[in-house]
């Protein structure tokens, strides 16, 4: 396995953010169509997905598989599975949620099959920003989120020690 990069900062996001944001992105999508469905883009995506969908009654989901990250580095785009339904329709009427676009390979590989869909994401890196529709948060391109779904929680000892007075 490969170290994690040292170029970056990490942003770390808990459950209660990513679910009151996913919320906030439903807010901003009220009123701006009528959805087919949601496409939730695995995995990030499944997640702001379901609370999305709870949340505007949405109960049509379908999945957009695919794989452009190995830890920290990107890589080729893979293509694991299409939306069958919403790639016949070129993505007109269909809701595209991922939880971040960072550079932007994969909404720009996904929109060449769905170019009409509307792209929809928690987070946005500035590369990625023409890539996406709607969005709550944007972050630093240099910042690495991190979200619960990646991480776990663990003692951490204290930077002073009083018993070894380090």
């Amino acid at each position: 396995m490969a170290e994690l990069r040292q170029d970056v900062i990490d942003h770390i996001v808990d459950w209660a953010e990513v679910h009151r944001d996913a919320k906030e992105l439903v807010r901003k999508l009220v009123g701006s169509g009528e959805w087919n469905g949601i496409i939730a883009v695995t995995r990030g995506g499944l997640v702001p997905a379901a609370i999305i969908a709870r949340e505007m009654g949405i109960r049509h989901i379908d999945t957009l598989c695919i794989a452009t990250y190995d830890e920290q580095y990107i890589g080729d785009v893979n293509v694991i599975k299409k939306p069958a339904d919403a790639v016949r329709d070129k993505g007109k009427g269909w809701l595209m949620i991922d939880d971040l676009v960072d550079t932007g390979m994969t909404m720009k590989t996904a929109r060449e099959f769905l170019p009409n869909c509307h792209v929809a994401t928690v987070y946005a890196k500035p590369e990625g920003l023409k890539f996406v529709d709607t969005y709550v948060h944007q972050v630093p391109q240099n910042h690495w989120v991190f979200f619960p779904w990646d991480t776990e929680p663990k003692y951490v000892a204290p930077i002073v020690d009083p018993e070894n007075n380090s």
